[in-house]
């Protein structure tokens, strides 16, 4: 199955991990999902916000629990990890599950 399906049976699930993480939110998808060219062996490219009082522990729980969900690899960015020099790309092709 490919990952963007997986995302569209488990969108209600998905939801219920990211309400645990009270400084998280604004969920999107980016790359190869965002575009409609996954396929059964991509990854999923996770873009969301990160509030202050956000710590790793939060990010890397969201994404293991993610990649659990969903068996496949995940990864999760926010904003300010993203290059300044891709930043612009990858918020215009970012979006929301």
């Amino acid at each position: 199955m490919r990952p963007s399906e997986l995302i569209q049976l488990k969108r209600h699930e998905i939801y219920s991990i990211l309400d645990k993480y009270k400084t998280l939110d604004n969920l999107r998808v980016f790359g190869s999902v965002a575009k409609g060219t996954d396929n059964e062996d991509s990854d999923i490219d996770f873009l969301i916000d990160a509030h202050k009082g956000t710590t790793l522990l939060d990010l890397g729980g969201f994404q293991d629990e993610l990649q659990t969900l969903l068996g496949v690899k995940v990864d999760l960015l926010t904003s300010k990890d993203i290059s300044k020099h891709f930043v612009e790309v990858v918020l215009k092709e970012a979006i929301p599950l």
